[in-house]
């Protein structure tokens, strides 16, 4: 069953995404705001600000109209960061079919309302709705480097279509019902990957990552529970598998930050020198504030610790030794029989 997808969003990881559609035959219209960009993707196949040396499917083309791409597309893919969803949303809210899907793919809390992207979308229509997650970095999958994500859903039969569209021998796909599991376990990865970059960036070795990353799945485990998820989520591939490659790969933007502000720099020299929206400095707030305005029965040592270096200048340095030096705890609490 062939379909036409609209990418709402020409940076690195919609253009993948679209690739990922259109190697399967489906038509895919991707809008871009940048007028030469859009030329480019239609004259050349190519886009020429996130892939210049990689061609892109025949069954790609560009638009800069919003109403079209959204008319275009069985499937709607939001290929935005969480910031610029209700800015798309309401642009778009009267147009938007029941038949049709939408797809969410930013991985944050809106600051403010602290409200996950499935919530967000919701607030503008009850069209079904699926969230795509995993450890799946666009240049390796531009690269058609084998990739596994997970599509979660209320909304069953939707996510199933998303699978049976996207899956291929290069992309796997799973199901999940837990939308609230998976949009957290993408959200909270990306604060742990600044502190196992503020890691590198200091110098520090595979221990103190090592620590990071556990550590930092069993926070994230914590504020997923709280707020609904399910426990075995944080084990999958949205939450342990993309916590992983978030947190160790080269291609991430978040870890990139953390190695910048760990070698000295400060939070706007780090994200001038990247020049790509890093979501987790974003969400990295956003859950800071949400667990101080409500009431919890668990700390968060590692968000709070970024938070201060991100937003108080506090050193690394004194980050991580305040890390270290907090009160003896056990790992696991084990019940009595």
């Amino acid at each position: 069953m062939l379909e036409k997808i609209a990418i709402i969003g020409g940076g690195s990881w919609g253009t993948a995404i679209g690739q990922v559609f259109a190697s399967n035959g489906h038509e895919v219209l991707i809008y871009v705001r940048d007028k030469e960009l859009k030329e480019n993707i239609n004259k050349l196949s190519i886009n020429t600000k996130y892939f210049p040396e990689i061609k892109l499917s025949d069954k790609i083309r560009a638009t800069d109209s919003l109403e079209e791409a959204v008319l275009f597309g069985k499937i709607i893919v939001l290929a935005v960061p969480t910031y610029v969803n209700r800015q798309i949303l309401a642009s778009i809210k009267n147009i938007i079919k029941k038949d049709q899907v939408i797809v969410s793919t930013a991985k944050g809390m809106e600051e403010g309302t602290f409200l996950r992207n499935s919530q967000i979308i919701k607030e503008y229509t009850d069209t079904p709705l699926v969230v795509l997650s995993g450890p799946s970095h666009a240049e390796e999958v531009m690269r058609e480097l084998p990739t596994t994500v997970v599509a979660a859903g209320e909304d069953r039969k939707a996510a199933q279509l998303i699978q049976q569209l996207m899956s291929s021998s290069k992309f796997r796909v799973y199901t999940n019902p837990d939308i609230i599991g998976v949009e957290i376990a993408g959200a909270i990865k990306n604060v742990i990957a600044i502190a196992a970059g503020i890691s590198d960036g200091l110098g520090y070795g595979d221990n103190t990552k090592a620590a990071l990353i556990t550590r930092g799945l069993y926070e994230m485990s914590k504020i997923g529970i709280s707020m609904g998820g399910e426990l075995l989520t944080f084990a999958g591939l949205s939450g342990m598998g993309d916590l992983v490659v978030t947190c160790t790969s080269k291609y991430s933007r978040n870890r990139n930050l953390g190695v910048k502000i760990g070698e000295g720099l400060t939070l706007n020299e780090a994200l001038e020198e990247i020049k790509q929206t890093v979501e987790g400095v974003r969400t990295t707030k956003a859950f800071y504030e949400w667990y101080h305005k409500t009431d919890h029965d668990y700390e968060i040592p590692i968000t709070s610790q970024i938070y201060k270096v991100l937003f108080e200048k506090k050193t690394p340095l004194q980050a991580v030794d305040d890390l270290m030096l907090r009160d003896p705890k056990e790992e696991i609490k084990v019940v009595e029989k």
